[in-house]
C-alpha cells in the first residue's frame, strides 16, 4: 500500500475487512479475505512474492465470485492491489458494496503496467471522482512491448524502482469512498492517466529530466497503444 495516510474514516468502533492483505495486513483490520489458490504457485505469481499472509486477525478464504459475508457485514473495506487481477470488476465491485458502507481503494495506473506488464494484471483502471473507468488490458495492443517491459521488469527485479516511490501520484492510485459508483468501460487513453502528470504539484521544478521521461511517457502512452 503506497498511501495508508488517505485512510482516514475508521471509525473506533468500525468493523473492517481487508481483502487480498498480502503479507502485510493494515494494522485496523479486523477480519481477512483472502482467495484460496489451487496450489503454491499461483499464490506467489499473483502476490509477486514468496512471503505467506501469517496474523492473529481473522482470515477468511473463499474460491471467488459471491464473498462469504452477509449483507452490510462491516462498516469499512479496503482494497488495496487487487482489483487489477480481478477478471470480473463489476461483480467484485458489487460485492464490496453489497457488504460495506465505505472503504478505500488502491490500485497501480496505466503508466505503471506500460513499464512492468505482469502478467496476472488484466485491467487498467482510473477513478474520476464520481466513476471509476475500465479498460481491460487484452483490448490493447501492449504485449507488443513485451520485449521492452521484460527489460523494464528486469530493473526493477534488480531494485531500480526507487523513482516509483519519489512519483506516486504518476503511477498509482488511491482513494476513500463512501457510496457505490459506476464502473464504466471506457477505451480513452487519456481517461486513465493522471490529471496531476504534469503539473508541479506531482513533478518538482528541480527535476525536469524527470518532467521530460514523464511527459514522453504519456505521449507514448496515447499515440503507441492501439485498439
Amino acid at each position: 500500500m503506497f498511501y495508508p495516510n488517505k485512510i482516514k474514516n475508521i471509525l473506533p468502533n468500525d468493523v473492517v475487512l481487508e481483502i487480498g492483505p498480502g503479507s502485510n495486513p493494515f494494522h485496523r483490520s479486523d477480519v481477512l479475505l483472502e482467495l484460496e489458490y489451487e496450489n503454491e504457485q499461483d499464490r506467489a505469481s499473483q502476490f509477486g512474492h514468496t512471503e505467506k499472509l501469517i496474523s492473529e486477525k481473522k482470515i477468511v478464504y473463499y474460491k471467488g465470485k459471491e464473498f462469504p459475508f452477509a449483507n452490510n457485514s462491516f462498516d469499512y473495506v479496503i482494497c488495496s492491489h487487487v482489483l487489477e487481477h480481478i477478471p470480473d470488476v463489476s461483480f467484485f465491485l458489487s460485492e464490496i458494496f453489497r457488504i460495506a458502507k465505505k472503504g478505500y481503494f488502491e490500485y497501480p495506473l496505466i503508466t505503471y503496467d506500460y513499464l512492468y506488464n505482469f502478467d496476472v494484471h488484466l485491467n487498467f483502471l482510473k477513478f474520476n471522482g464520481t466513476k471509476m473507468y475500465l479498460l481491460k488490458k487484452e483490448n490493447t495492443s501492449l504485449n507488443e512491448f513485451k520485449p521492452l517491459n521484460a527489460f523494464f521488469l528486469k530493473t526493477l527485479n534488480l531494485g531500480y524502482g526507487d523513482f516509483l516511490g519519489g512519483l506516486p501520484d504518476a503511477f498509482f492510485e488511491g482513494f476513500e469512498w463512501n457510496k457505490p459508483f459506476e464502473l464504466e468501460l471506457n477505451s480513452n487513453l487519456t481517461n486513465f492517466l493522471s490529471t496531476e502528470l504534469m503539473t508541479k504539484k506531482l513533478l518538482p521544478d528541480n527535476n525536469p529530466s524527470i518532467k521530460s521521461s514523464i511527459k514522453q511517457l504519456a505521449l507514448a502512452l496515447k499515440h503507441r497503444l492501439k485498439f
